[in-house]
């Protein structure tokens, strides 16, 4: 999302390096720089303005370290402000209420139904809600389906009034039906337009009155840029809404709409979400976006992701094959499965500080890992749990069975031979080992 003006950044703090000290002439250079820098990623010039001056007031303030170069603290200053401009702290969802009830709205095309599967999904998952979505996009071909669909695939309930057009009664209806049947989370999707207009909102008006919710979510398509600004603007004049859902962060968008949002409409952006799968949702972290933004990486993030992801039973127990060198390719396919769940593979590497800007022009999709699974599901049970017996035959028919390459076998054996041999020194070598692999990228320890 953030590609093209983490570079310029970067760029523009290069200006101050070498620098001996900060002045205002090398400030105004930089700043002058930066400024551009988030015109260009179609943030509101007002705001592009307000946040520059703000940053050069602190940098020219009597708190500047002369031990800490030039560049390091305008960094420091430019991440501070970063954060603050999109809201400082994360804040929660209100799931007050028995049952909560949330309603969600946005334009049409701002992925509102698959938002709202994805947030039954997450607050089932994180919360142990049980949530019931409730169908109350009556005009749009198939948003029924799709709904009930994202519903099958995360177990949550879906109510639907197929025969009904009438939105304020459904969504009425369905929360009467939630609190009858136990459920204490309803999610009320409703129809999008392809523009604003009056009779779109008075209807959406008129559900929140009648259901009187929690919370209103404002979903918003973080591709359509200070567009997303406006209409935020329209829809929190009618709804008051408690908080901002955007959407789409993997498409070529230049993240005006993140860094904008905030300031204009003054609500907080309370979930990002990037790729159709339903468990890609995160709560928003407007000090974890900064440290993207300024390549930084995410570590937390990408802990936290890995937390809720691996098994931690599991875990002890591959712990303990690896120590007995009976780690096999059944474990390493289940280890592969779980890094799946985690989300988009290059959007988890670009957590990694440093990494995300290697990556920056590789094609990284979600089959990566197709190849070396298939070759494992074209082994016998035998030869994925003793690797010792490949041989030369064998290797032959899996690469015939898996539709790859005898080479692509061989390399697949050797890397797990490798990785094994890696993970059995982590776990039972010292430290010293960890250290000395983590040097030598020729003992596999960087792969």
């Amino acid at each position: 999302m953030f590609e093209n003006l983490s570079d310029r950044l970067e760029a523009s703090f290069k200006l101050l390096k070498g620098q001996g000290r900060i002045t205002e002439i090398n400030v105004a250079e930089t700043l002058k720089d930066v400024r551009r820098a988030l015109l260009d990623a179609d943030v509101h010039y007002k705001i592009a303005k307000t946040f520059t001056d703000t940053v050069k007031e602190k940098a020219m303030g009597e708190k500047i370290l002369t031990a800490v170069k030039p560049n390091e603290m305008m960094v420091k200053i430019v991440h501070e402000e970063l954060a603050a401009l999109m809201g400082g702290d994360s804040e929660d969802i209100n799931l007050k209420g028995n049952p909560t009830v949330i309603l969600i709205a946005g334009l049409q095309g701002s992925g509102k139904t698959t938002f709202a599967g994805k947030l039954a999904n997450h607050l089932k998952g994180k919360k142990g809600k049980n949530p019931l979505l409730i169908a109350g996009d009556v005009y749009r071909p198939a948003a029924i389906d799709q709904l009930k669909v994202l519903g099958e695939q995360i177990n949550v309930a879906v109510y639907t009034e197929e025969d009904n057009k009438n939105p304020v009664k459904i969504a009425k209806a369905g929360i009467k039906h939630a609190k009858t049947m136990g459920y204490d989370l309803v999610i009320v999707d409703t129809a999008g337009r392809l523009a604003i207009d009056e009779e779109m909102m008075k209807e959406i008006e008129s559900v929140k009155k009648a259901i009187d919710p929690h919370e209103i979510l404002f979903v918003v398509d973080s591709m359509t840029g200070q567009d997303a600004v406006n209409t935020a603007q329209e829809f929190n004049e009618r709804l008051d809404f408690n908080g901002v859902v955007l959407t789409k962060l993997d498409g070529d968008t230049r993240g005006g709409a993140a860094l904008s949002i905030r300031s204009v409409v003054d609500k907080p952006i309370k979930f990002v979400s990037a790729g159709e799968k339903l468990e890609s949702l995160d709560v928003f972290h407007p000090s974890r976006m900064a440290d993207r933004i300024l390549g930084m990486g995410d570590i937390v993030s990408l802990v936290e992701k890995a937390q809720d992801t691996f098994d931690q039973e599991e875990a002890r127990k591959i712990q303990k094959k690896i120590a007995k060198n009976q780690f096999n390719f059944d474990d390493f396919l289940s280890q592969i499965q779980q890094i799946k769940k985690m989300g988009n593979l290059k959007d988890l590497a670009g957590m990694i500080p440093g990494v995300g800007k290697a990556l920056k022009n590789m094609d990284m999709d979600d089959d990566a890992f197709k190849g070396i699974e298939a070759i494992i599901h074209s082994m016998t049970a035998d030869e994925r749990s003793n690797p010792a017996i490949l041989n030369g035959s064998r290797r032959k028919r899996i690469a015939t069975g898996s539709g790859t390459s005898i080479q692509d076998v061989n390399r697949l054996v050797k890397q797990f031979d490798e990785t094994r041999r890696m993970m059995k020194q982590m776990t039972t070598g010292s430290s010293k080992n960890l250290a000395r692999m983590m040097g030598n990228p020729q003992q596999g320890g960087m792969r």
